[in-house]
């Protein structure tokens, strides 16, 4: 394939000899690379051309040095200072700081008389506040705003000269000042030949350059278009059309590089994919089918997608060279040096300061980040496993550092310092830099080469951030720390050096310039990313822009026209995909280029893809009753099955194999929140505790009156000792410690109320009180033991009645049933509980069936209804609570099949594939 590169340079082969005296000037450094190894294959002895990218000959010119956003910034915030009598803190002021930078660098870069532009918009804001009657009401955002806008132009022109005077700048002022240099700078260079290759869009600073150079004759210009854009109205060649028209040059002399490429035959596919992930996988595919990727490129118009991409190309590609920076916000590095800000902003944030504690999850996120993980070791153990065990033991929200070093004892010097160094009190910003320098510095030793260059990014940047603090003394608290931290991983990329001139090509759109590939895939090509969005960040509105020729979206649109129909010229397989759903990560609307490149050609195939969908069954998951498993269960039919168990059994047989059988519990966490089971438990004790001196007695309204003073002190107690740690003196556990209160003071009213009837007589029998009894199950050579415990059991006007507590919610339905076999439904597992605790009850006393007994639930979050009881009657105006022998004999029948099943070989514990929760 005859690329723009080997055209270009058999053009100037023609007429040049020797490269001693001549300077290639290229978009990019990347470029330069491929035009050296074009000129070795073409030339046998003799000197390589110099070869720069624009941004180093426009430095030469100007004799100024490009400095970094940070370093802008902090020179900046010095002028500001000065100048503003009321000037912004220095977080605040970096919030809007990039923007006003970045307003500058387009003014100078084009040539824009800054005092004309800045009174310009100075005047369109002092008409917005005009008013013929004056009755203009201004607030302190809109003055300051104001006042800000009137000041603006003069700290440019300070902004300007400091920077002037100390020889570095933004782009900007190298342009600016290379322009006001040029004419000084050509006749020191007549002996030499420039050739400028491969540009398009230039702006008013690069267009007045390359005429002054054009004009002194030692220059030429090689210009990278297709006829058909050229000679067409086509967006992709409108800044070349311009310069044709505009530049004197081209007035007497043509432009000779139009190429006609774009016509030929071509292979091209227009393929729509369902999501990033579908056609970065796509992609993929496609590139499994070549042979070779000598001349292939996949270019990334989403650059966010890399990652992914690089877990999706096929195992043949065995080199890639990636042209584009990886993200740094992407880098593992990055979630530690996180975890450390979020240490200490939180222990601020929740007020833990003074008394030196920290959040849990934050030491915990720390200590098991892999990167300090790996360092703490001793022998098979990991100090962090067992400090995150004894956090959760003790339920504690809050760590301190005292706690934490006990377990450091034994691990090396020079890790505990550093480790347990970031956890320490810090004095100022200067100290808490170092810290990290000083981890960044420990990490290295155990890192793998990848990771050595993520460190050594983040150790040049964190030092360069102590060099400016030291300097200027502008970062006062870690928040404002964090802010640049943020700044810097969303703008800044870690660079790829890879062998340019081997393997696949991963790019970017804005690389390719230049550069051309027989194979060319291109991902993403949707409308908001090719081109982009029309969102700008600027203070200078879109109509000054258009006044005074500033760039806007649609001068952003033709550049990146050019660069997709470029790409396209000279490639022979050519693979566009876009992503076709509307959601959060795409329009899931093609690009107009895929638009306008189907009306210029009729040769495109189009195709819509989707994941290939393997259709499973979904297995149950099903336990079959071995040996072993039934001598568990023949075990746990000596220690007893609880009412619970069997309606876990009934709801879910697996999590009953796996509770029961296996024996395993739930991962203990720190309850940071009061989880309900805790609040239950809570609640369950302390009406326990009030109830119990009362046993065997019948209740007065003073004796209620008195559990009613003593209830909230009670409550408090029980938390303390089932929620560990945990503070409810705030926040959503203050909320549910009053819920919980609130829960006992509404029953003991709910039982004054009751009692306030001198008829009524409420005796209470028993709390919270245990009771087994053994069951014959047909066919099993064991008695089953079964075993609970009753919330309360007591006697209202000679009723005997089984209670359970239940600070859920119950409704009267749960308990109506009218045939007991239907009772393994989930909705009836209440009714089974306290049926079989008026089981248990009835056996352990021997009960006298002629006296009524009742069983039920009072509900906390349904008091209003009183005691829900079980009711046995299908009409629901005439209920019938009574729980006679026969009734409980036909319920045990219905449970002893349901405990049959249990211990039947032939029925596997297998997991309903409906279950509701």
């Amino acid at each position: 394939m005859q690329s723009f590169i080997t055209d270009t340079l058999d053009t100037i082969l023609k007429t040049t000899q020797t490269f001693e005296e001549v300077e290639f000037i290229l978009p990019s450094q990347r470029a330069g690379v491929f035009v050296k190894q074009a000129l070795k294959n073409k030339i046998k002895t003799g000197f390589l051309p110099r070869i720069s990218n624009i941004g180093d000959f426009i430095e030469e010119v100007s004799g100024i040095n490009k400095a970094d956003s940070v370093q802008l910034l902090f020179h900046f915030y010095s002028i500001y200072k000065k100048e503003e009598p009321k000037a912004d803190p220095f977080d605040v002021f970096s919030s809007w700081a990039f923007t006003v930078i970045q307003d500058f660098n387009e003014i100078d870069q084009h040539l824009i008389n800054a005092r004309e532009i800045f009174v310009y918009l100075r005047d369109i804001h002092r008409l917005r506040k005009w008013s013929v009657s004056g009755t203009f009401q201004e607030t302190e955002l809109m003055k300051d705003h104001f006042a800000f806008m009137e000041r603006l132009h003069k700290l440019y022109e300070l902004f300007y000269e400091f920077l002037v005077d100390k020889n570095i700048g933004y782009q900007g002022v190298i342009y600016r000042e290379a322009v006001k240099k040029i004419d000084d700078f050509i006749p020191t260079k007549t002996s030499k030949k420039y050739f400028f290759i491969g540009f398009n869009a230039l702006n008013a600073a690069e267009e007045l350059l390359f005429q002054k150079m054009l004009a002194a004759g030692n220059t030429e210009v090689y210009w990278d278009i297709d006829k058909a854009f050229y000679e067409s109205n086509h967006q992709a060649g409108s800044f070349i059309r311009k310069y044709k028209t505009r530049w004197k040059h081209y007035q007497n002399n043509p432009i000779e590089t139009i190429a006609e490429h774009f016509a030929a035959t071509k292979n091209i596919q227009v393929i729509g994919a369902s999501k990033n992930i579908t056609q970065i996988k796509y992609a993929g595919e496609i590139l499994s089918t070549f042979s070779n990727y000598n001349n292939t490129a996949l270019v990334m118009a989403d650059e966010s997608l890399l990652p992914i991409t690089l877990n999706s190309l096929p195992p043949k590609v065995d080199a890639v060279n990636i042209t584009m920076g990886y993200p740094l916000k992407d880098v593992p590095t990055t979630s530690l040096l996180q975890i450390i800000f979020r240490l200490f902003l939180n222990q601020e944030k929740l007020q833990k300061k003074e008394s030196q504690l920290f959040y849990y999850k934050d030491v915990i996120a720390l200590l098991k980040h892999p990167s300090i993980y790996q360092l703490l070791y001793i022998e098979d153990e990991n100090i962090s496993d067992v400090l995150s065990e004894v956090i959760v033991e003790s339920n504690s929200t809050f760590v301190s550092l005292e706690k934490i070093e006990k377990f450091f004892i034994q691990i090396p010097e020079k890790t505990k310092a550093v480790v347990l160094g970031l956890c320490k009190p810090y004095t100022n910003i200067d100290e808490f830099l170092s810290r990290v320098i000083t981890l960044l510095l420990i990490l290295k030793d155990t890192a793998n080469e990848l990771e050595k260059e993520y460190l050594y990014r983040f150790y040049t940047a964190f030092t360069q951030l102590q060099n400016l603090h030291d300097t200027f003394n502008y970062i006062q608290d870690l928040k404002t720390l964090q802010q640049f931290f943020k700044q810097l991983i969303q703008s800044e990329s870690l660079s790829f050096q890879g062998e340019p001139l081997q393997g696949l090509q991963l790019m970017g759109v804005l690389e390719t310039r230049v550069l051309d590939f027989e194979n060319v895939i291109i991902t993403s090509v949707n409308e908001g990313i090719l081109p982009g969005n029309h969102q700008q960040t600027s203070f200078i509105p879109f109509d000054v822009k258009l006044e005074f020729g500033l760039p806007t979206y649609k001068e952003k649109d033709a550049l990146f026209s050019y660069h997709f129909f470029r790409l396209l010229q000279r490639a022979k397989n050519i693979y566009i995909l876009y992503n076709t759903e509307h959601d959060v990560f795409g329009s899931g609307e093609k690009s107009r280029f895929i638009t306008q490149l189907e009306m210029m050609r009729n040769d495109i195939k189009e195709e819509i893809i989707s994941p290939k969908i393997i259709t499973t069954v979904t297995e149950e998951k099903e336990i079959s009753k071995t040996e072993d498993v039934l001598e568990r269960l023949k075990e746990l039919a000596e220690k007893g099955i609880s009412p619970s168990a069997l309606t876990n059994y009934l709801y879910n047989p697996f999590s009953f194999y796996k509770q029961k059988v296996l024996k395993i519990k739930e991962f203990d966490d720190v309850e940071e929140t009061v989880a309900a089971n805790t609040m239950g438990t809570v609640v369950h004790d302390t009406l326990e505790a009030l109830y119990k001196p009362f046993e065997g007695k019948f209740l007065t309204l003073s004796n209620v009156t008195m559990m009613q003073q003593k209830t909230k002190e009670l409550i408090v107690f029980y938390f303390s000792k089932h929620f560990k740690n945990g503070d409810i003196s705030t926040g959503k556990n203050r909320l549910i410690f009053e819920v919980a209160n609130r829960f006992v003071i509404n029953f003991l009213k709910q039982e004054k109320e009751l009692l306030k009837d001198e008829a009524n007589q409420l005796k209470i029998i028993a709390t919270e009180q245990t009771l087994a009894a053994h069951i014959q199950v047909d066919g099993l050579d064991f008695p089953v033991k079964i075993h609970g415990q009753v919330d309360r059991i007591d006697q209202l006007n000679g009723v005997t009645r089984i209670i359970d507590y239940k600070t859920g919610k119950v409704e009267s339905a749960n308990l109506k049933v009218i045939d007991f076999e239907g009772v393994r439904e989930l909705k009836f597992h209440k009714a089974i509980q306290v049926m079989l605790y008026a089981y248990l009850y009835t056996q352990n006393k021997q009960y006298d069936f002629s006296k009524p007994l009742e069983a039920g639930i009072f509900s906390f979050k349904n008091l209003r209804k009183g005691f829900l009881k079980m009711n046995f009657s299908s009409n629901y105006r005439t209920p019938d609570n009574n729980v006679t022998q026969e009734r409980l004999e036909e319920f045990m029948s219905e449970i002893k099949e349901y405990i049959k099943e249990i211990y039947n070989p032939e029925f596997s514990f297998v997991e309903p594939t409906d279950l509701k929760y």
